[in-house]
Order: structure tokens, then sequence, then C-alpha cells
């Protein structure tokens, strides 16, 4: 094993947070991946960097997720069984099933990270979630080495969540992914953001795939910081659930609240309206800040350390409980 010494993790975060590990290395294989697991009791994993804020140095030995490949396990006329490795980017994965007609993921293109980290978060974007296509995970358990599959039911997935944000956090190693992706009646979503009123800007009134997915690249791209420009983590925040109640009593403050139902009783709020609403939005403080085109995204402006974007965070947090009396989850690990 090719275990390196204090290594900057600047290029495996996408906030670009200069911190050093300690002892690092970056497996290729399953079976390099067992043989580390094996030899150190207590390991830092990184993949794709697109959902952390490292805020100290990593003492634990450091293992980048560098394992690749795709493979079309079986397809009949109507879908197509994918198994994809982890360390596989998100956004590329997206263009490649979209080339090849399997639909299901184009609502989530431009989503930072790799693929193993998508049932971790349940990752979703207008409309969709990474669950509604999700079949098995494989992954291996720390503690044995051994590989474990878990079902989709098994994931026990929520809004932003999974078993492996839960009970089973820290236990597992997300080794793959196994989707089911349409191959024709794809079912499309274009209600959700500015989807159904560029396709009508651009005179598609029998929107494919591929349409919809370029449509999501463009609004994500015109406000949406790009990493490798502006470090950023995309959303910092999941969107609140709120009792209708208590979302009645805002709209009489508020008539303009936006909202999205989520049943009889719970309501979805923008986590972005709340935070521009109380005036973070473009804001900068010292080397970090608020996005101007959206706020609910945390930026660094180049040499912010991860205390700092985590203490803007905070006050974020604090302000918007203050006026809204709602309470923000974060949806970045903080480190």
């Amino acid at each position: 094993m090719n275990i390196q010494q204090n290594i900057s993790l600047k290029e495996y975060n996408t906030f670009g947070i200069d911190v050093d590990a300690k002892r690092f290395i970056s497996v290729t294989s399953l079976k390099d991946l067992k043989q580390v697991i094996k030899s150190e009791q207590n390991i830092f994993l990184i993949s794709g960097g697109s959902n952390i804020l490292l805020t100290k140095n990593i003492e634990q030995l450091v293992v980048h997720l560098n394992l690749t490949g795709i493979s079309v396990d079986n397809e009949n006329e109507n879908f197509a069984h994918i198994t994809v490795s982890a360390g596989e980017n998100w956004h590329n994965f997206v263009l490649w099933c979209i080339s090849r007609g399997y639909g299901g993921i184009e609502n989530l293109s431009l989503i930072p990270g790799n693929v193993g980290t998508c049932p971790i978060q349940n990752i979703g974007a207008y409309g969709v979630e990474v669950k509604d296509v999700i079949t098995h995970v494989h992954t291996i358990e720390k503690a044995t080495g051994k590989e474990v599959v878990f079902t989709a039911e098994q994931c026990e997935f929520g809004y932003r969540n999974s078993i492996f944000k839960n009970r089973a956090k820290d236990k597992y190693i997300v080794i793959a992914v196994r989707f089911k992706l349409t191959k024709n009646n794809h079912k499309l979503t274009t209600s959700y953001g500015a989807i159904e009123t560029l396709l009508k800007e651009r005179n598609i009134n029998t929107p494919s795939i591929t349409d919809i997915s370029d449509a999501v690249i463009h609004i994500r791209k015109s406000k949406l910081p790009d990493p490798k420009k502006i470090g950023n983590s995309g959303s910092f925040f999941k969107n609140p659930i709120i009792t209708i109640n208590h979302f009645n009593q805002l709209q009489k403050k508020h008539p303009n609240i936006p909202s999205y139902k989520v049943s009889d009783t719970e309501i979805k709020v923008p986590a972005g309206w709340l935070i521009e609403k109380c005036g973070f939005k473009g804001m900068k403080i010292g080397n970090c800040g608020v996005h101007e085109k959206q706020a609910l995204v945390l930026v660094n402006y180049g040499n912010s350390s991860g205390k700092e974007i985590y203490e803007l965070a905070l006050k974020i947090k604090n302000t918007v409980h203050q006026q809204f009396s709602i309470n923000l989850e974060m949806e970045v690990n903080i480190i």
C-alpha cells in the first residue's frame, strides 16, 4: 500500500479547504480497500468531497475511494439495470445514461460529487430523488470487511437521508450502486423550478430526457457557482418541512412565501428564500460568504478556513430561527 504523508486535501473537497491529512492513500480496487480496512481500525473516507466541510486537519488515515466502472447487468425492452462503482463522477454518469436513452436521473444533472455519495444523501433536485431509481447499494462492513448488499427498502431513504446517515453511520463503505432506469415511457418531471418555463421558451412541447437534462444544466449554471472556480458544496441547508399551522402563521406576515405541499399536514419551504429574507444573500464575510445568485449556497472566495464557513452557517441558522421559528438543518457534513 502506498501511504503518503502530510497531504493537502484542498483538491479533494469542493469547498477547496486547505487542511492536511497526516496519512493518505488512494484506493483503486476492492482488494486494496479490504486490505486497508483489515490493517487500519480508524479511517477517514473521502470520495468526491462534495458534501463535506473540513474544519481541521485529519489525524486518521484518509482513504480516497477511487473505485471506477459502469456495467449494464441486464436490460429488456423497458428497463436497464446498471451497477456503478462508487468513485464514478455523478454528472458524468448522468450524461452516460442520457446518451444511451436511459431515463430517470435527468433531473439530477450537474449535481456535484461521486456515485457512492448519492444513496447516503439520497440526492435530489427538481422533483426527483435518487431513491426512486436505486434498487441495491453494495457496501463493505468496516468491522468485518465483508460485502453487504442493501435493498432500497433496507436503505431507509428519507428526505436527504438514509440509514447510512443514521443507524448505519460510519459502519459501512458504499462501493457500488445499482440502478433501474427506463428505456422508454420515461416518467418526466418538469413542474419543479424553472424547467417548464425554460422548455416553453425553447418551444419544446414534448421534451425528451436530453431536453430536461439540458434545461437543468442551464438553470443550475445560471444560479450556482462552479466549484472549480468558487469553492462550494452546492446546497448547504436542507429545505425545512414545517406544519401547515406553522406555515399559515408565517403566511400572514409573508403572503408571498413559496411552498411545496408534502402531505396533508406538512409543507416544505425553500431554505434559500428564508436565508435571503434574513439579508444574507450576496453577503461576504472575510474570505467566505453567501452566493449572490443563490442564498442556499455558501462559498469560499479563496482562502477561507472551514471554521469561517461553519461560523457563517451557524449565524444564518440562528437568524432564520429567530425570524421564522424554523430550525435549518445542515445538508453538508461538518468535519
